[in-house]
């Protein structure tokens, strides 16, 4: 889809399976600050990570079409790796809107490391799907590149976005994998192939047995939503994504219920406020809030993305 006449003030829907894709939202609206960025978290299916294939793709869809017909938004922003690995095809068949994906940036860390040894840190879909390993053949010539694929990191660090406590411990199993060593070479760079794990960065760099370069696409992200728009981005001085002056957004929530303090303060910080969900529709939203599981079943795709 091409992009439209560019805006002054446009709407960017980002969408994740949880509240991990508010590291993307946030470098978006630093680098658009007269935006309106909507994000959508489905925390109703949340997490993404084990869910069957033709059932996300579905799912995701359903929710999308609605959303963009909702919100009207000027772009799509999946902020989420396992679902941008599967449904980006469909989606970009679907809607008439541009979508900008995130995928593991595996092309930054085979340019940046020194040792030859890379290790993309994602979900266990991730590191599943055939897109991410034709990342590597595509891009990773001659580097060697360790998939992790963690199973509890995402929801500790939507617990730590939450504003509960996180075990330590647990995170220094589930990166330990990360650190590779043979032939008198260290891994020195990890992918960030998931857009919450930003939200756990300094806790990696501390529990880590060595110091390497953990590569965020969220900037990425950011700067290809505006070079799709077609709009300058905000000088350096004003990239922050909780500075004053940033346009008001909106937060929805799939599951309905209100974010807990912690998690409502953060939105705050980054201009986004609670909306209760009507934005999905009555019946629509009630469904995915009270039966996630069933939802997508609810909503089979006929060739080319088009629900039926």
């Amino acid at each position: 889809m091409s992009a439209p006449s560019p805006r002054k003030d446009p709407i960017v829907l980002v969408f994740d399976s949880g509240i991990g894709g508010l590291s993307v939202q946030g470098e978006i609206a630093a680098r658009l600050p007269e935006a309106e960025t909507v994000f959508v978290a489905d925390d109703a299916g949340f997490p993404y990570g084990a869910w069957d294939e033709a059932a996300l793709t579905a799912r995701v869809a359903a929710l999308m079409i609605r959303l963009v017909a909702a919100i009207t938004p000027d772009i799509v922003v999946i902020a989420c790796n396992t679902a941008s690995t599967l449904v980006l095809p469909t989606l970009r068949a679907a809607l008439a809107v541009p979508v900008v994906g995130t995928v593991p940036a595996i092309k930054p860390a085979a340019e940046r490391t020194k040792s030859g040894l890379v290790s993309v840190l994602a979900t266990p879909g991730t590191v599943a799907r055939d897109y991410t390993r034709a990342l590597i053949e595509k891009h990773a010539h001659g580097v060697e590149v360790t998939l992790v694929g963690s199973r509890r990191l995402a929801a500790l660090a939507e617990a730590r976005l939450r504003g509960l406590g996180i075990d330590e411990a647990a995170i220094a199993e589930e990166i330990a994998p990360c650190f590779v060593e043979h032939d008198r070479r260290r891994t020195d760079a990890v992918v960030l192939a998931c857009t919450h794990y930003p939200f756990l960065a300094d806790v990696f760099a501390r529990l880590a047995p060595w110091p390497v370069t953990w590569i965020d696409p969220s900037p990425a992200i950011a700067r290809r939503t505006v070079e799709v728009l077609g709009l300058a981005p905000a000088s350096p001085a004003v990239a922050d994504p909780i500075a004053e002056g940033l346009r008001p957004g909106r937060a929805i929530f799939t599951s309905g219920h209100r974010p807990e303090p912690a998690l409502e303060m953060a939105l705050a910080r980054r201009h986004l406020a609670w909306d209760e969900g009507q934005t999905l529709g009555g019946a629509f939203a009630a469904a995915v809030a009270h039966d996630p599981l069933r939802t997508e079943r609810a909503f089979a795709l006929a060739p080319g993305g088009r629900l039926l």
